[in-house]
């Protein structure tokens, strides 16, 4: 059964979802504070992090960005509905998608499903994108930049494979917002730079000219990694 971590410390709300959760196969594992959170993060294993912003002590940003610094596991934020700038930070520290609250709760089984759908997601077998200095493999979904694997989030990998995958050509921000399946155009596009910025510098690619991604003033991005073809 797949199982879901959910930091809130509204008990009654929490058990009420708990309760919603489990007619999808779902194990809701619920946590009121950021202590309790991190032991059930580490004993439960889960396979997704639902994390509200608005916490005592520790809060949903905090709680995150503690949480990157070790894990990819995906996560995604309970916001404040109207609050742009909850789920602007909120990807700026790595989670992966936000839900306005209130919220329907089939809206974020709705939400959960689609994230781990994207994590769990896989390319044909063998299926590899090489490019100079740079590996991509869409069946295990992970990454190489000069030999050395990089850890992604599932919505880092997403957003590489969106541009990898339409190399050299010129992306709007909208664009990339429309294929990024889970995030809400809402946001604006300041939220692609911000991803951006973070896949870049896993990447290694702060540097001019870019090795990988190009910045196209006024546009958006375009991918500019060279291509590795058989001799």
């Amino acid at each position: 059964m797949t199982k879901v971590l959910l930091i809130d410390d509204d008990r009654k709300h929490s058990d009420l979802l708990q309760a919603y959760f489990k007619r999808f196969g779902i194990n809701l594992i619920c946590a009121l504070e950021a202590e309790d959170g991190f032991r059930k993060l580490n004993r439960e294993d889960p396979d997704l992090l639902l994390l509200d912003v608005m916490l005592p002590g520790k809060d949903g940003f905090e709680i995150c960005r503690e949480v990157r610094k070790t894990s990819n596991i995906p996560i995604i934020m309970l916001t404040a509905r109207g609050e742009v700038i909850d789920r602007v930070s909120g990807l700026e520290l790595g989670a992966d998608d936000y839900i306005g609250k209130p919220f329907e709760p089939r809206e974020l089984v709705a939400r959960v499903q689609a994230t781990l759908r994207r994590s769990e997601s896989t390319g044909p077998a063998g299926s590899k994108l090489e490019f100079d200095g740079l590996s991509i493999d869409t069946e295990t979904r992970s990454v190489e930049v000069d030999g050395k694997s990089v850890d992604l989030t599932s919505m880092e990998f997403e957003l590489l494979l969106i541009l990898a995958r339409r190399h050299g050509k010129k992306l709007s921000r909208d664009d990339i917002l429309s294929e990024l399946r889970g995030i809400d155009a809402a946001i604006l596009t300041r939220s692609v730079d911000i991803m951006i910025s973070r896949l870049r510098g896993k990447l290694g690619d702060s540097v001019k000219p870019p090795r990988f991604i190009q910045t196209i003033w006024g546009r958006g991005y375009s991918f500019v990694g060279v291509p590795v073809t058989d001799a």
